[in-house]
């Protein structure tokens, strides 16, 4: 009951002061001026706060690029990569050219025509040759840019079957990857989420004859220049398979198959060996280094030294473990992948395990 009273006391104490405030106000001599209107002294105010803003614009965006411009993705390792990022950087430069030239039009304009006693503004009320002006341009610049955008799509996502590429499954669930490679057959096998049980965990059907040469892996392997076409499930919620140094990426619904396929053009040892790369694994190693230390001197076990690998990543927020969901990749020659697959054991064997 007191703490009430105290917090009505502070309530009425309030209403109170607020209330004397208006009184004092109201004592107060009329003033020929109404300070809602905007004289000279704060039009010129504002039109200067325009201009300062400008500047704040310009410089923050310079500023960005020369601090944070290296985090950027590297060069792209598939083929299709250098039309997805030419296209990027098309839709980059004409946003950075508009969007410059229209803050300079808008604030400059604020600053030049800023309010003044006894100026007039000027305005039409309608000039259908302007409206025509500003109406076709950015239609033309979007019709062409979408135009390109949609063949550059259809040429990334028509995979034509004379070029047989390589199939391979990529099975997403809470909180893992897993690939299946189609065989000596490149077909891969009947499954199905019912079937999940013991060794099988990707509910491949034992009775299918296309599974019996099928490869599950938990570390995807890829040859250099060969397509690579992905075939991709997932056993619970909406994961997002994302391979950013291939500029790949799709969504992996359960219920249902969706698919992508690029051609890796650079090995992990040749993209390890780009100075960017180099320059990352670099830092990231210093950092290491200092939490080692720390790590050290509390007992614990230091950290590993970082060598870069392609990953596979899941670029849906799926639970609680999303930011740990990965797979490494390996890009190496013809050679070096068959050997590789040829170690693995085949599904068939697998389940007899």
């Amino acid at each position: 009951m007191t703490a009430f009273l105290i917090i009505l006391v502070i309530i009425l104490f309030g209403v109170a002061v607020w209330q004397i405030g208006k009184i004092f106000q109201l004592s107060k001599p009329i003033s020929n001026q109404n300070s809602q209107i905007a004289n000279d002294q704060d039009n010129n105010k504002q039109g200067y706060l325009m201009l300062g803003l400008l500047a704040f614009i310009y410089i923050l965006l310079a500023l960005c690029f020369w601090l944070w411009g290296d985090v950027l993705l590297p060069v792209a390792a598939s083929e299709h990569g250098l039309q997805v990022d030419n296209l990027m950087l098309i839709s980059m430069v004409l946003i950075f050219i508009v969007g410059i030239l229209t803050q300079w039009l808008l604030l400059y304009f604020s600053f030049k025509y800023r309010g003044e006693k006894g100026k007039k503004a000027l305005f039409y009320a309608d000039n259908d040759k302007l409206e025509f002006i500003w109406t076709i341009i950015p239609v033309i610049v979007l019709a062409g840019l979408i135009i390109y955008g949609l063949f550059t799509w259809s040429d990334i996502m028509n995979v034509d079957p004379d070029e047989d590429p390589i199939v391979v499954e990529l099975y997403a669930k809470q909180f893992s990857w897993t690939a299946r490679y189609a065989g000596v057959d490149n077909a891969l096998g009947k499954a199905n989420v019912r079937l999940i049980e013991g060794a099988n965990q990707l509910g491949v059907d034992e009775s299918d004859p296309y599974a019996q040469d099928d490869i599950v892996v938990n570390e995807l392997h890829l040859p250099v220049g060969q397509k690579v076409l992905f075939k991709i499930r997932s056993q619970d919620v909406l994961h997002s398979a994302y391979m950013p140094h291939f500029r790949a990426q799709m969504n992996c619904v359960p219920g249902m198959i969706t698919q992508f396929a690029f051609t890796p053009n650079m090995t992990t040892q040749d993209m390890r060996q780009e100075k960017e790369i180099k320059e990352k694994v670099k830092h990231i190693n210093e950092l290491r280094a200092l939490k080692s230390k720390d790590l050290v001197g509390k007992g614990e076990e230091p950290l590993e030294t970082y060598e870069f690998d392609y990953l596979l990543l899941c670029n849906k927020i799926c639970g609680s473990s999303h930011y740990n969901m990965q797979m490494k990749i390996v890009v190496e020659s013809e050679e070096d992948f068959n050997a590789w697959i040829a170690q693995q054991p085949t599904f068939s064997k697998m389940v007899k395990q």
